[in-house]
């Protein structure tokens, strides 16, 4: 289960309508400038220092964000990346979602060592352990564990990292074989 704070939309108009009542437009779109700038910049230690400075992201040492990144442009405060980890190009994190009734906001845990292949969405309230492999184009709508592989729209596990420590043995034993 996803951890979201959930707020009633109010009045006779969808969540999104009412956009600015939930956060400043200024807000929004200093976030906006500094998320493109960020999503086009070649130089990754630029581009985390953008991140941290004007967007209040928490983000680990030697992280790398691809090309065409998405943080989110509403509460990109409420996303935190571990150490050495890596988001793929056109990757899309969410710390909100609006909704017809209601809208959501949650905090958006990556660990460290993590690899988000690309064009992967990432929705509010997840949390991503260290070491874990999330493959390209998922929707990772649920959390997953550390040192698993996951992967798919829905995300789901495909390697618990017990089941991936028993494949890289097996690999090894066999190239040992081969020799």
């Amino acid at each position: 289960m996803r951890r979201t704070e959930r707020y009633p939309a109010g009045g006779n108009a969808n969540s999104l309508w009412h956009i600015y009542k939930t956060v400043s437009f200024f807000k929004v779109a200093k976030n906006f400038i500094f998320i493109q700038i960020g999503r086009y910049t070649p130089f990754i230690p630029l581009k985390n220092f953008i991140y941290r400075t004007f967007l209040g992201m928490k983000i680990g040492e030697k992280t790398s964000f691809a090309l065409m990144v998405m943080p989110d442009t509403m509460f990109p405060e409420r996303i935190t990346v571990g150490n050495n980890s890596i988001i793929g190009f056109n990757t899309t994190i969410l710390a909100h979602e609006y909704l017809i009734e209601e809208y959501r906001i949650g905090d958006v845990v990556i660990g460290d060592r993590v690899m988000i292949g690309a064009n992967t969405t990432i929705l509010p309230g997840v949390e991503i352990g260290d070491g874990a492999i999330v493959s390209a184009a998922s929707l990772v709508n649920r959390d997953i564990p550390a040192g698993a592989m996951a992967g798919g729209n829905p995300v789901r596990i495909i390697y618990t990292a017990e089941q991936l420590e028993e494949r890289r043995r097996a690999s090894q034993q066999s190239d040992i074989d081969k020799k």
